[in-house]
């Protein structure tokens, strides 16, 4: 039996069905594959800043040259350190102004990258508004691990203490409302981007390294976190490339004119104290647009929680620092995110589940200053 078939109907039938198969297929991805590809123009890696450390002596390839993980026979050699370690991605239309993405304490990059719960992070994001971007390990932290001196790396139990710190909860129980997922993974995700020192914090190492990147690569736009806010100011003391900081939840080091700096704030389980500087070091500051954010659960009076007391005073103190360098003639913005309207973020805004509405918030200031061109 021969069966005949009108070939145009044919044709259009198996049309019809590729176009099926590929709509059904694509409604079953996550919704991050679903997105336009992003097109890198450039991408790559460099060490920036650091030391080298010399021992004294002659180097002999024979007496010397066999592996010894004690470290013995060290005479004449010499250890590459304390730089900051940088990956970069160029997208196609780039803007003029480089996004150079600095972490906070107990982190390295991963904190701008994938969400604990793989949705795109702050890399990614800003990629597809065409800024370049620049991720930063500060010394002696992930991929800069090389110290010139040494540490201890610890192995405490601390992943509940953490929890409370960054605001997603209190013990192991999340706060109402909070902008975080609530799925074991996510939270498994989350405690595994913490990452240990591996020599002692040194702000003028980190800050060294930072504004020798800027020295590098030209005029751009810091982005802080925790930690590296403070850093964030001193940084902008020792480059002129820096032309504009965004800063999420800066919690110490807030830099004063010598004279004016505030006095102390006590908390529950500390004191915050601020930092002075000569009035034409403080004066540069006066010089760029700045912006800070702080996310939800911070108390406007003293409590017993010192994870929650800590960002009580950090706040507070951002407040009378944004006060002082705008009466000198500076251009600071603070925004406490529940005052305008947007609730339940934790210490991590841009990896929050409204990671791009934070964004946009980003990206609005940016047009607003002319940092977008």
């Amino acid at each position: 039996m021969t069966i005949r078939s009108n070939p145009t109907k044919v044709f259009s039938k198996l049309t019809a069905g590729v176009i099926l198969i590929i709509l059904a297929f694509s409604s079953a991805l996550p919704a991050f594959a679903q997105k336009r590809p992003i097109i890198i123009e450039d991408q790559g890696s460099f060490a920036v800043g650091g030391t080298v450390k010399t021992s004294p002596g002659v180097f002999d390839p024979i007496k010397h040259g066999a592996f010894n993980p004690a470290n013995q026979n060290q005479e004449g050699q010499t250890l590459h350190g304390d730089h900051a370690y940088v990956f970069y991605q160029i997208p196609e239309k780039a803007k003029g102004l480089p996004l150079v993405f600095w972490h906070g304490y107990g982190q390295f990059s991963k904190t701008w990258e994938t969400t604990p719960d793989g949705r795109e992070g702050f890399q990614n994001i800003f990629l597809r508004k065409n800024y370049p971007v620049y991720m930063i390990d500060q010394p002696r932290r992930g991929r800069a691990a090389r110290s010139t001196v040494p540490g201890t790396i610890s192995a405490a139990t601390d992943d509940q203490l953490w929890f409370g710190i960054f605001r997603l909860g209190v013990g192991t129980e999340f706060y109402p409302g909070v902008q975080f997922p609530k799925d074991e993974a996510s939270l498994d995700q989350f405690y595994r981007q913490m990452t240990p020192d591996t020599g002692p914090i040194d702000m003028n190492v980190n800050t060294t390294a930072v504004a020798a990147l800027f020295e590098k690569i030209g005029n751009g736009i810091l982005v802080t976190h925790s930690h590296s806010g403070g850093q964030g100011w001193l940084t902008a003391l020792k480059t002129d490339q820096i032309k504009g900081i965004i800063s999420y939840e800066p919690g110490s080091n807030f830099i004063f004119p010598e004279g004016n700096v505030p006095e102390p704030i006590p908390y529950v389980g500390g004191t915050l104290r601020a930092v002075g500087v000569p009035m034409n070091e403080f004066k540069k500051l006066t010089q760029i647009p700045i912006i800070i954010y702080y996310g939800d659960f911070i108390p406007s009076e003293p409590v017993e929680n010192p994870a929650q007391e800590q960002w009580r005073a950090a706040l507070q103190m951002a407040k009378i620092w944004t006060k002082t360098v705008n009466e000198n003639g500076g251009d600071v913005t603070l925004v406490h995110l529940p005052e305008i309207g947007i609730k339940g973020n934790t210490h991590f805004p841009f990896s929050d589940l409204n990671n791009i509405e934070i964004a946009d918030l980003m990206s609005k200031w940016l047009k607003e200053k002319g940092l977008d061109k």
